[in-house]
């Protein structure tokens, strides 16, 4: 039986505080007619934040516990639709009521899990190659404010090689909503997505249940057999979102002002990424902006703790340096046998290349062995590292191949023997090419 509490002792914000027993953290209330949840609990004093938001909120509402947390519908329907962060359509769809599903529960046992192993392709040579994105994988995507990342992030819904994409927007701009939504829709791929959207207008709260929602519906298609992949962006205004609740509830703040439990919200949504032995898996590609482009910030600086590796997102690129799937190793020695070492080689290369580009901008003399670095690092910057190039493993490993027997004789790559005598392409090739 849900009782029913009339009389709320303070309004502060968008929390209200309220005297009950038998509460839990992160169950579900009414305050009159508005939804709220339980963000704190002090003894019998019970803070929520209401969803919409305390406008037209008296001390003398009733305030009526629902006993349970935060649900979310789940079936086949959700694919192709459209909600908000409190899970309500936003699409103007039908709202959906069967099988509901709670969020933010514990995540799946490490003893229980699959030894990552799968590629996931996206058709990006940056990440395939050079990076590569394994299966139940959980990697940020660090950058700046004005880079391109939510592009990219549309980029790999339309094109990796997954059952199931589930898009969480976390304060996004209303243009950056419309540009998923429609990029998706044109390519074809809004039937596999799932999309739960806060904006920047919406209530603080919602923000804050973005990624449980993604992450609780990935879970269940994953259960299903699912390869499930989870892109949330942005990872700063999640924490951001954290930090405004954590003020209201007058917690002592830590580093910058966020919560000392920022790491832990943080580490219990990207553990969520997880393959499951005889089902489907869960990755997840989370968008973290760095204010002033420092790691340091408390927001990347726990994120690159919890993560298996990081994407720079720079210059309208994934750098080579500073960029690392930690579990490339894992699967890109069964791809092709010339994967790694063309892969090393390449970075080896580009990296001679900026010395020589620094060498250049000091006025020194440039050999031709410079010239040679120069004209490589130009032309792997074009045709390989460029966001617009879109193209298959194999056909960019052969690309690799192909720059290379451009600029440098065999001997001058340091790659083998053997891969030079096996893949080396042979003049006639490059010069159809041209």
């Amino acid at each position: 039986m849900q009782k029913v509490y009339t009389k709320i002792e303070t309004i502060i914000g968008n929390v209200v505080t309220v005297h009950a027993e038998g509460v839990r953290n992160g169950d579900l209330a009414l305050v009159g007619d508005s939804y709220a949840s339980v963000i704190k609990l002090d003894r019998d004093l019970v803070s929520l934040q209401v969803f919409s938001g305390t406008t037209g909120v008296s001390t003398t509402n009733p305030v009526r516990f629902l006993g349970r947390p935060m649900m979310v519908s789940f079936s086949e329907h959700l694919l192709g639709r459209v909600f908000d962060g409190a899970g309500m359509p936003r699409d103007k769809g039908p709202a959906l009521k069967e099988n509901m599903i709670p969020i933010g529960g514990p995540s799946v046992n490490p003893a229980k899990r699959v030894l990552p192993k799968q590629m996931i392709r996206t058709g990006i040579p940056m990440i395939d190659v050079f990076n590569t994105l394994v299966e139940s994988q959980k990697l940020p995507i660090f950058s700046v404010s004005g880079e391109p990342y939510n592009q990219l992030l549309a980029r790999i819904a339309m094109q990796a090689e997954v059952d199931v994409i589930v898009l969480g927007g976390i304060g996004l701009k209303y243009d950056d909503y419309l540009f998923f939504r429609d990029t998706l829709e044109k390519g074809g791929a809004i039937s596999r997505t799932v999309m739960f959207i806060h904006t920047a207008s919406d209530p603080i709260v919602e923000c804050t249940l973005v990624p449980d929602l993604s992450l609780a519906v990935a879970e269940q298609f994953a259960l299903a057999g699912k390869k499930v992949l989870v892109l949330l962006t942005d990872m700063t205004n999640y924490a951001d979102a954290l930090k405004e609740m954590a003020i209201t509830m007058d917690q002592v703040p830590s580093n910058r002002g966020y919560p000392g439990d920022l790491y832990s919200s943080l580490a219990a949504r990207y553990e969520k990424a997880v393959d499951f032995e005889g089902a489907g898996s869960i990755t997840i590609l989370g968008v973290t902006t760095m204010p002033g482009d420092d790691v340091t910030h408390p927001v990347p600086d726990n994120t690159g703790y919890i993560t298996e590796g990081q994407y720079y997102l720079r210059n309208g690129h994934i750098e080579p340096f500073g960029s690392l799937s930690r579990l490339k190793q894992n699967v890109n020695g069964t791809t092709r046998d010339d994967h790694r070492a063309l892969m090393d080689g390449m970075i080896r290369l580009y990296s001679a290349y900026k010395e020589s580009m620094e060498k250049k901008s000091m006025g020194f003399l440039m050999t031709e062995w410079d010239e040679k670095l120069l004209k490589y690092g130009e032309m792997f910057e074009t045709r390989l590292m460029d966001l617009s190039v879109n193209i298959p493993l194999e056909d960019a490993l052969d690309l690799g191949w192909e720059i290379l027997a451009e600029c440098f004789e065999p001997n001058e790559t340091g790659l083998t023997t053997r891969l030079i005598r096996d893949r080396w392409p042979r003049r006639e090739a490059l010069n159809e090419g041209d």
